[in-house]
């Protein structure tokens, strides 16, 4: 039994999953596949795909953008080589950043 969802999301993070969900349904439907066929080819139960496509924000990452994969929605607008020059990239520039993030101890002076 899933747990009841208790996390408030924004109005912008729903309507993109549910968006999502309804691409990867519309894709599906019309490449006449099967919510249990495609629930094997992405390693995942029948019930996860009827959750994904209703938009449930619950889902997990990985589970949504590998069924989004198999029926062939484009989750970037790049191809396989532009992902992975973007990742290489991202990659480059994360280790020139701090490793943490920590407050500021300075405090400000706003007693004029």
């Amino acid at each position: 039994m899933a747990k009841p969802i208790t996390r408030p999301y924004s109005r912008y993070s729903h309507d993109a999953v549910l968006l999502l969900g309804q691409l990867i349904r519309r894709a599906r439907i019309e490449r006449k596949i099967t919510a249990m066929e495609l629930a094997e080819r992405a390693g995942i139960s029948r019930g996860l795909v009827q959750r994904i496509e209703k938009g449930d924000p619950g889902c997990a990452i990985g589970a949504v953008f590998e069924a989004a994969a198999v029926v062939g929605v484009r989750l970037f607008d790049a191809d396989q080589g532009a992902l992975t020059s973007a990742i290489g990239a991202n990659a480059a520039m994360l280790t020139l950043l701090p490793k943490a993030v920590h407050p500021s101890k300075l405090e400000a002076k706003d007693d004029f």
